[in-house]
């Protein structure tokens, strides 16, 4: 058995400039991708990294700026927060038609995960 740990990288893009000596249209430049967050430094791919481990692995923003630290990137969770923000403004058309989907159906199956029984007694 043997472990591959992540692999955080930057990705530069460059975008050349051309200009046209016999043209008046002056410098052009192809325009930036697209990003989740304008201007910012994370892909796609590492605010689903965040998600998942918030979420899913119940890791807080807190211990992942710490592990991104011993890892040479340094970024608050205050960073890590408006990055859960941003993907949540996001994803709210896809919750938003699964919970339509989910009310259409004639049964529901949930699991109750909680302290308290579902009547809501202690």
């Amino acid at each position: 058995m043997d472990i591959v740990p992540a692999q955080m990288r930057v990705i530069v893009t460059v975008r050349p400039k051309y200009a046209c000596r016999a043209c008046t249209d002056g410098v052009v430049q192809a325009p930036a991708p697209a990003h989740l967050v304008t201007a910012g430094l994370p892909t796609e791919a590492t605010i689903a990294h965040v998600l998942v481990s918030k979420y899913a692995d119940h890791l807080p923003l807190y211990r992942q700026s710490q592990i991104l630290a011993r890892n040479g990137l340094e970024l608050h969770r205050a960073v890590l927060a408006d990055w859960v923000g941003k993907a949540a403004f996001h994803l709210a058309p896809i919750v938003g038609r699964m919970a339509q989907e989910l009310k259409r159906s004639t049964k529901l199956f949930m699991e109750f995960a909680g302290d308290r029984s579902p009547c809501g007694a202690a």
